[in-house]
């Protein structure tokens, strides 16, 4: 049977990765939001940026702490239930006019988002068996849902007003309901026997190294996509949706980009394939920063593809180098390391505001360059057997 035909006759998987593209709507949505606070409420791009902060904060301090927690009891009912608290808090977002309570919402927001993406990880790996090219495909759910936020946001909100958001709930609703089966479904795997391999020890040294370079990806992506769409709209003069655009295509990439990574990755290895993504990343960076017209378009696909790929090799790197603390490893890998980037939005955003946006992004240039020195340092952990089989 192929990998495809894998995943198909893999319905908890399937189910999976559809719900984790529901969940990732509302941390895109965070992003397509910005240019229309921006024009409707007169934010400058420091207090705009501020809005990604609260999405981000809450996330990188409750997420490893939600990893931790279902490492010692598993919480499977925090699928739908995060997943709903996640679509309220951005539905609510666009109600007020006051910015706290926007901050507070969107806040709300991220801590569902923050619980959600441990307990789905390990459920994820349990429903794999381990599979590296098997998480990208959970990993590309998560991505789709990224590249439709801008469209969802578009299309809810158009040329009117912010009080249109509370129509943004839909995906919760609907990805709430595609959770409760898996519950029954990762239930049977969990009972099943050799289903998971048995734990190994931990590498918490790398684990480390790997977390500066998850961090350093943060970075440069988060502010990718906090200011992407500004930017291009600055950049690509006579296209109105070249914001929108932009911000799609940003997202898009990584759909693909996680596929590919899962199959590179079988071939020629995890911290492979990771190194020379990040270094391809560094000149496509500097092309969206750098490069004027329609053409920077090109440079925000290759940029996605190129930060893509290693994100689901990252988590299950993350997972094999703490292989007994599976939820702790995909709560940072995927909350406190990929979080940080919103910490850092508010200081480009009042850069940009007293020199200029392509002058606040030119940092962003040297983040995958961090990202690929760490990866010259990190070992392939071997992959337990189950894992081999099925990749």
């Amino acid at each position: 049977m192929t990998k495809h035909g894998r995943v198909r006759s893999n319905p908890a998987l399937v189910l999976l990765a559809l719900g984790h593209a529901c969940v990732d709507l509302y941390q895109g949505a965070v992003a397509a939001l910005i240019p229309f606070f921006v024009t409707e409420r007169h934010y400058s791009l420091a207090v705009a940026s501020g809005i990604v902060l609260a999405a981000s904060l809450l996330s990188s301090i409750t997420q490893p702490l939600f990893g931790a927690l279902t490492d010692r009891w598993p919480m499977p009912w925090l699928l739908p239930a995060s997943t709903l608290v996640g679509g309220v808090g951005i539905a609510l977002s666009g109600l007020s006019g006051s910015y706290p309570l926007t901050l507070a919402f969107v806040a709300l927001s991220g801590i569902g988002v923050a619980a959600y993406h441990p307990e789905s990880a390990r459920a994820a790996r349990i429903a794999s068996r381990g599979s590296h090219t098997a998480m990208s495909w959970f990993s590309l759910g998560g991505n789709v849902g990224f590249a439709l936020a801008p469209i969802m946001v578009a299309l809810a909100i158009g040329h009117g007003s912010l009080r249109a958001t509370p129509v943004l709930v839909l995906p919760a609703l609907a990805g709430a309901a595609l959770c409760v089966p898996v519950l029954r479904m990762i239930g049977d795997h969990r009972t099943a026997p050799a289903t998971s391999p048995a734990p190994g020890v931990d590498d918490v040294g790398s684990f480390v190294k790997l977390s500066l370079a998850v961090i350093a990806r943060s970075v440069v992506f988060i502010g990718l996509s906090t200011f992407i769409a500004l930017h291009a709209q600055q950049r690509v003069h006579g296209v109105p949706a070249a914001g929108t655009l932009a911000l799609f295509l940003l997202f898009l990439g990584g759909a693909a980009g996680s596929v590919l990574g899962g199959r590179l990755a079988q071939r020629y290895g995890r911290v492979r394939v990771s190194r020379w993504s990040y270094l391809i990343s560094v000149a496509a960076v500097a092309g969206v920063v750098h490069v004027p017209g329609p053409a920077m378009l090109l440079f925000v696909a290759l940029t996605s593809a190129g930060l893509y790929v290693p994100f689901s090799l990252q988590v299950t790197l993350g997972q094999d180098y703490l292989p007994s603390r599976i939820g702790t490893a995909s709560g940072l890998t995927l909350g406190l390391t990929v979080s940080i980037g919103g910490l850092i939005s508010p200081l480009l955003g009042r850069l940009a505001d007293t020199t200029s946006l392509p002058t606040a992004l030119t940092p962003l240039i040297l983040m995958p360059l961090v990202s690929w020195l760490v990866f010259r340092v990190l070992p392939e952990p071997a992959l337990p057997a189950a894992a081999r089989r099925e990749s």
